[in-house]
């Protein structure tokens, strides 16, 4: 058991709207996130002891964040450098810090303008990738790796489908969802491809909008229970890896487990990063909640309805995994007992337990 499990309480979570334009700067979208989760949790912004975020030089200082809020002596604050990986491992660096006696109230938020503004698919894979293998953003690398998870797997186009319908239907409920309507097979079909096997609708949204958590040592909520972060030579460095499908979570899963105490079987509702389909079956397989052999079947007759209850980054929004953290405290605040939260960055990234 790590030192600091069940120390940390998610108290409050707190979210703007999600759109494609905004029309608000990445600070104002912050200050509303943050103002709105400790609301939620009961805490004045002045009883705040430490702000948290990651970006990817596209939101809001931590130190401009605690100005805007009012926040007139601001204690441990860290702008951490960093995309889908952080969206798990930053509980982790909260929980850490209350078990370490320096903050009880902690403001973590994740702002951006990621459709009006800097868009995630104009990010560089680097000059590795870019010069290797001619992949110049974020899609075409993954998309390689996807092409070679479905032979290996032998999952298809109407796997990957049924992967985003179920989002959609998901999302059906969720107000806050940008994609709410059905999706067909056909309709599936006839959408465009980005990069071969990703059709667009294969691929999380670009948003804007902002998402807070205030998590505290003084307060009740779900508990912090385990966290996790590592990675290995997988998809995002393949002239190194031995499996190009090899993500985040199946260098992370065991050392979950293994951190948690807990099984797969414990958990009742999963919220894995979605950046793409594919990563669905995979996590689901990594972190021993489906079998391989399993997956086709247990895609096609819709059995997942219980990953990403909300509509997750394809449907709801994308708010660099955020969002799906804040779902998984609705969840065990609704009765849930124990939530799975992931964070996505390639062959790098983070898991995270809560439990009620």
């Amino acid at each position: 058991m790590q030192p600091f499990a069940g120390r940390a309480a998610v108290a409050g979570i707190g979210m703007t709207a999600l759109s494609r334009e905004s029309g608000r700067t990445e600070l104002e979208l912050a200050t509303q996130a943050c103002r709105a989760a400790c609301a939620d949790a009961g805490v004045p912004p002045r009883d705040v002891d430490a702000v948290l975020s990651y970006h990817l030089n596209d939101s809001a200082p931590v130190v401009q964040v605690a100005r805007a809020l009012g926040i007139e002596r601001l204690g441990w604050h860290n702008d951490i450098a960093g995309g889908g990986t952080q969206a798990a491992s930053i509980l982790g660096d909260a929980a850490m810090l209350i078990h370490a006696g320096l903050a009880r109230n902690i403001l973590i938020y994740r702002a951006l303008n990621g459709r009006s503004g800097k868009r995630m698919n104009t990010v560089s894979t680097g000059p590795q990738e870019r010069h290797t293998y001619g992949l110049a953003g974020p899609v075409p690398l993954f998309a390689l790796a996807a092409t070679r998870y479905l032979h290996d797997t032998g999952l298809t186009a109407e796997h990957l489908h049924a992967v985003v319908a179920q989002s959609r239907r998901n999302a059906g409920g969720n107000p806050r969802a940008l994609r709410r309507e059905p999706l067909a097979l056909a309709d599936y079909l006839a959408r465009p491809y980005v990069c071969t096997p990703l059709r667009t609708v294969d691929c999380c949204q670009e948003t804007d909008g902002a998402c807070a958590l205030l998590v505290s040592g003084v307060l009740d909520g779900p508990r912090v229970r385990a966290v996790v972060r590592g990675g290995g030579p997988g998809c995002s460095a393949m002239d190194r890896s031995p499996d190009v499908t090899a993500i985040f979570s199946a260098y992370v899963a065991p050392m979950l487990w293994e951190a948690s105490g807990l099984r797969p079987s414990d958990v009742d509702v999963a919220l894995p990063y979605d950046a793409y389909s594919w990563l669905v079956p995979r996590q689901l397989e990594d972190f021993g909640l489906v079998a391989r052999g399993e997956l086709g079947p247990y895609l096609l007759e819709g059995r997942h309805a219980w990953v990403n209850p909300h509509g997750g980054l394809l449907s709801e929004g994308y708010v660099h995994g955020l969002n799906n953290v804040a779902q998984a405290v609705r969840e065990l605040r609704s009765g849930r007992e124990v939530a799975l939260v992931t964070g996505f960055g390639g062959s790098y990234g983070s898991a995270a337990l809560l439990v009620r």
